[in-house]
């Protein structure tokens, strides 16, 4: 006879498959350690995190290695599920979850970023910090606006210039035929 799953192994089969699809559906996973940040900066955290869309949970240790079993990142992974952590889901901006907990961290220094996963890939501390200061998709989207209007205003001066020019040797050309000497200088 077939032995039934007990209660409690099926709500932790469960939580391991809800945090899977989490993971396979975030744009970026960050783990951090939260140890030593009280109830109202947790809950600050909290607020900011998820006022951009982002989801910041504490799971246990267990739960997480058995969710990336089989992973390409999981062996990377592994060596920071040590001690308490909490993981952050950004679903939409790859980044934000990325720079509100780094500047968090700078505030605060009971929070301490571990590791990342953005697109996929797995990324150290130090890379994470260099992630934070880059700007936001808008900002990265205005910047290359900016990038590719600003050279046009110069365009349009330089052909109206030669356009100018044109006309001023016409009209010397002209003026010279007809006998009259009048330079124009453009």
């Amino acid at each position: 006879m077939a032995e039934e799953k007990k209660p409690q192994r099926i709500a932790k089969e469960r939580k391991v498959e809800k945090i899977r699809e989490k993971m396979h559906s975030a744009s970026s996973i960050i783990l951090s350690d939260y140890r030593g940040l009280d109830v109202e900066e947790m809950s600050n955290l909290r607020r900011r995190l998820r006022g951009e869309g982002i989801e910041y949970e504490v799971i246990k240790n267990t739960l997480i290695r058995l969710a990336v079993k089989g992973e390409r990142y999981e062996e990377g992974l592994l060596p920071y599920l040590k001690g308490p952590t909490a993981i952050a889901f950004g679903y939409e901006d790859p980044l934000g979850g990325v720079k509100i907990l780094t500047n968090f961290s700078r505030k605060h220094e009971a929070l301490s970023v571990k590791v990342g996963i953005v697109e996929g890939r797995l990324i150290d501390r130090e890379r994470i910090k260099e992630l934070a200061c880059l700007p936001s998709y808008e900002g990265l989207l205005s910047l290359v606006t900016f990038m590719i209007k600003s050279p046009l205003p110069g365009l349009v001066n330089v052909l109206k210039g030669n356009m100018r020019n044109l006309v001023f040797t016409l009209k010397n050309i002209g003026a010279v035929k007809e006998g009259t000497t009048e330079n124009t200088e453009p």
